[in-house]
């Protein structure tokens, strides 16, 4: 009996330790890129991948159209949050909005919210210096900031059409975009009432009354277009981009898209704030970009990785059916989440496992109530990824400790997931009684 139990769970101890050695390393103040490739490395030897076979994946990872797009794209962000906030553009717009924006919690939460519409990696840093901006005078820590401009990032993910996991949810389902998100948009509503409930309500922001620190100005909607012009250009660009490509040339990476819209917003900056290339090349030759770039790689090599060396194979041939069908579903899309913290990794990686089990134990009317479990449980698992890039980023741009504020997360993530467990009820009930 103990050799059958610790057969079962050998291939989930594996991967908890080479989770656990990443952590260790980031504790350890080693690089976050060079910790997520040590863990990598360690995951494809425990599961039997060699040296040279682990180097060929790792090579193979950085030549893929997804790696190259996404650091395009992260490189651009950090290009144009750099600009608007060095050239007082972010201040500025804050301050064109404070007519509009008269509550103080609503304008810490305006902008992630708004950049959340647009699907990039990383995006946090996109708002970040506005949430800085729009605190400034605020009582608040640097953990504060961290955690409700991540937070309020993300809330839009579990319904919002043009994020690629839905996207590659559907596909690989074959059902309908608007069947699908039909089930999932209480998530977006329990992400702001979470949100609200553990970082924004009365008494969690420090003693001093918000509603006191901010001077309200005019209103001014010409001054608010000029300065918002490159937030404009880069979500109504790539979202119209987005479409296009998808109605006109469908072969295309909608990636191209989301490029072209952020290298028009940097133009426009640089235009408006007379900005030379000097800054341009100071920008390039930061060391916070390489190393930005160097995490990115190095968790496209740990997802690679973790796909050659069949780890998530490994784990659904360790239980049974119906204790596979519970991994597919929760703990599998939850743990690769929190491993990769990208929501493209724990649908590719465990959706098909999940929509083939369905379909073997003949569940197939019981497909979309799983998928909504699964995807709650999954984006659990990316939201309290502490390799998540956003998060990353938000903690390294306000300065705040990553330990402290990754346990502000842990509650508002734990209510998130028992609230897709009883979405997932509901939705089974209302299978049960069609």
């Amino acid at each position: 009996m103990p050799e059958i139990i610790l057969a079962s769970t050998l291939p989930f101890l594996k991967v908890l330790g080479a989770f656990a050695l990443m952590l260790v390393g980031i504790r350890s103040k080693l690089s976050l890129g060079l910790s997520i490739l040590a863990g990598g490395f360690f995951m494809g030897i425990f599961f039997g991948l060699g040296l040279w076979a682990w180097l060929q994946t790792a090579t193979l990872a950085l030549f893929q159209e997804k790696f190259l797009f996404l650091a395009a794209i992260v490189g651009l962000i950090l290009i144009l949050s750099d600009a608007l906030e060095r050239s007082g553009q972010s201040r500025r717009l804050m301050e064109s909005l404070s007519g509009y924006l008269t509550s103080p919690r609503l304008r810490l939460i305006f902008f992630p919210a708004l950049i959340g519409l647009l699907p990039m990696p990383g995006g946090a840093i996109f708002s970040a210096p506005m949430i800085k901006a729009a605190s400034e005078n605020m009582p608040l820590k640097n953990e504060d900031r961290t955690v409700i401009n991540y937070w309020f990032r993300h809330v839009w993910e579990m319904a919002w059409p043009l994020y690629p996991g839905i996207i590659l949810t559907v596909a690989l389902a074959d059902i309908p975009l608007g069947m699908f998100i039909s089930r999932t948009w209480p998530g977006v509503i329990a992400m702001f009432i979470f949100g609200w409930f553990f970082f924004l309500r009365p008494g969690m922001l420090g003693n001093v009354s918000l509603a006191t620190v901010q001077k309200k100005t005019g209103r001014s909607k010409r001054r608010v277009f000029k300065e918002g012009m490159p937030l404009l250009i880069a979500i109504i660009g790539a979202v119209g981009l987005e479409g296009a490509i998808s109605a006109l040339a469908p072969t295309l990476a909608f990636e191209w898209g989301v490029i072209a819209a952020l290298f028009m917003a940097v133009l426009c900056v640089m235009i408006q704030n007379r900005l030379g290339l000097q800054f341009l090349g100071n920008v390039l030759s930061k060391k916070n970009l390489r190393a930005m770039l160097f995490v990115i790689a190095a968790i496209f090599i740990f997802k690679d990785v973790m796909q050659e060396a069949g780890v998530v194979e490994a784990m659904a041939r360790s239980t049974g059916d119906r204790v596979a069908l519970f991994a597919a579903a929760v703990f599998l899309p939850f743990l690769v989440g929190m491993v990769a913290g990208i929501n493209v990794a724990f649908v590719g990686a465990t959706f098909p496992l999940l929509l083939g089990l369905l379909t073997t134990l003949e569940m197939q009317s019981q497909i979309i109530p799983y998928l909504v479990l699964a995807s709650f449980s999954g984006f659990t698992g990316v939201m309290i990824s502490p390799i998540h890039i956003c998060f990353i980023l938000t903690c390294e741009f306000f300065g705040a400790d990553v330990a402290r504020a990754w346990r502000r997360l842990i509650a508002p993530c734990c209510c998130f997931a028992l609230s897709g467990f009883a979405l997932f009820w509901f939705l089974m009930f209302l299978v049960k009684t069609t």
